[in-house]
């Protein structure tokens, strides 16, 4: 009997939760209260998350972001800043002792981005894995992500592009120089792709979620059960919203 892990699906929150509730289900796994963890989600509204290490005030137009009420919010994951608005988000949450979970960083993202690809396979789409941590189909992005690992658990998450809307992009990332900012959103509208462009017709969320799940059974050689987020993993979300995502200490501290 092959293993189970827990399958999730959160539609569409605010961003501040999101992040919240993945770090909520890593907490949960690491006191081993959760198996091993898929989840998928949304972003509503749009929102930009930036990365651990990174500035918002230097990567993202604030007040542009108000103007079109986009949350902004820091992961606990390194990287860069993200615009998440038409794609689908997956998070994972495995113990780092975990045999199917490689203790290579590099192998370990690609394992994970293994899983990845073949979801994308099954939505008759051909891509690779791009070191450190992208997947590109027909040589563009198509997925993006980011790992960090906290206390003996694995938490890594990532989107998967569903359509992109590159101008609005970069009217709420900042751009050292204005001049160049043309420049920039016609090399990223080269550079990144979407399911809606590799297919022709605009995904269903629903869809696509079933399309991963089946490559994350394929790449873990497991069964993805679904199961319902548990009222500790809730209360420890909201808690973590509240004193840490959603506070200006947190997502303006560098």
């Amino acid at each position: 009997m092959k293993e189970q892990w827990r399958f999730l699906t959160t539609g569409y929150n605010n961003a501040f939760y999101n992040m919240a509730l993945d770090y909520a289900i890593l907490s949960a796994n690491r006191e081993r209260k959760v198996p091993p963890t898929v989840r998928f989600y949304g972003w509503m509204p749009s929102g930009i998350s930036i990365g651990y290490f990174q500035s918002l005030i230097e990567e993202v137009n604030i007040e542009q972001c108000k103007n079109l009420g986009v949350d902004c919010v820091r992961r606990i994951t390194g990287g860069g800043a993200v615009f998440h608005e038409k794609e689908v988000t997956y998070s994972i949450v495995v113990p780092e002792s975990h045999p199917r979970i490689p203790k290579n960083i590099l192998k370990s993202y690609s394992r994970i981005c293994g899983a990845i690809i073949k979801g994308l396979d099954k939505l008759d789409i051909e891509s690779k894995y791009m070191p450190i941590n992208d997947i590109v189909a027909n040589g563009k992005k198509i997925s993006g992500n980011a790992q960090t690992r906290k206390e003996n658990t694995v938490l890594q998450h990532g989107t998967i592009i569903t359509d992109v809307d590159v101008e609005k992009m970069f009217s709420l990332l900042k751009v050292p120089n204005e001049k160049i900012k043309d420049k920039l959103i016609a090399d990223v509208k080269q550079r990144v792709t979407s399911i809606k462009h590799e297919i022709g017709k605009e995904p269903l969320f629903g869809d696509v979620v079933n399309a991963l799940k089946v490559g994350f059974e394929e790449e873990f050689n497991v069964d993805l059960v679904k199961g319902e987020v548990t009222e500790f993993e809730k209360n420890l979300a909201k808690s973590y919203e509240s004193n840490r995502f959603s506070k200006k200490e947190w997502n303006f501290r560098r």
